[in-house]
């Protein structure tokens, strides 16, 4: 074989072997998956009451995220009771914040979710209450996040109970309305000013007494279809942040 050949090979053997090492390298880029870590807080509407564990909007929204991450793993915790106030999940989020221990594994989160107030309005706590202590839960939230941005935060708004069959039977239901859009205005309003994500879900829950299939079998919380469509809304929030 003539040197020039040889050379020619060489060539292409070089230029072979390059294309396959980048190639390599590209296929390796995704080969570690992220670990996602997501807490929910708040009342009843965020554990599910009345539907199942796999219904609440916590996990629906784990399942959406992970599906559209396949690669990645993806957990939510909740930290949430029927009946709780601002105050009760305060109360209880102080010492998760105090506790420094290695296993604590409400802190460092990658999103956090709040969802609460409707107690305050049902218990008739003053509004002064929620006025002073929905921006503590922010904070609170902000200081639970792994970045202790605010932008890893997702306020939604409060659901309207009044749309329901025990809502329209026991209480003055166009009372209940209007308190819910006050708390809903003043959680709104601080959001916009603060540069907080705020998902408004409340519309959905107003078409309960039209759609049934929105309304739980208890007639007063949500269903896990009303979980779904909160989902679709809060869905492409979380994944923008948890991508950006």
């Amino acid at each position: 074989m003539k040197i020039k050949d040889l050379k020619k090979l060489l060539i292409i053997f070089i230029i072979f072997s390059c294309s396959n090492n980048g190639s390599d390298n590209d296929s390796g880029k995704n080969l570690t998956p992220n670990n996602y870590k997501i807490l929910s807080i708040g009342d009843s509407y965020t554990i599910g009451q009345s539907v199942s564990n796999e219904s609440n909007f916590p996990v629906q929204l784990k399942d959406s995220i992970r599906q559209e991450l396949s690669n990645d793993k993806v957990n939510v915790e909740i930290i949430a009771v029927t009946g709780w106030t601002t105050t009760n999940l305060i109360d209880t989020l102080i010492p998760i914040i105090n506790d420094n221990s290695s296993d604590n594994i409400f802190k460092n989160n990658d999103l956090i979710t709040i969802l609460i107030g409707v107690n305050n309005q049902f218990q008739h706590k003053p509004f002064s209450v929620y006025e002073e202590e929905f921006p503590n839960l922010v904070n609170i939230a902000i200081s639970l996040t792994a970045s202790q941005n605010k932008r890893d935060v997702i306020v939604i708004s409060i659901p309207d109970y009044a749309y329901t069959p025990s809502g329209q039977s026991m209480f003055n239901s166009s009372q209940i309305s209007e308190e819910i859009d006050l708390y809903n205005s003043f959680a709104e309003s601080y959001c916009i000013e603060n540069d907080i994500n705020y998902v408004n879900i409340t519309d959905i829950t107003r078409l309960g007494l039209a759609m049934p299939e929105l309304v739980a079998d208890d007639n007063l919380h949500p269903s896990g279809v009303a979980y779904g469509k909160f989902v679709e809304r809060i869905f492409p929030v979380a994944l923008n942040k948890l991508l950006n």
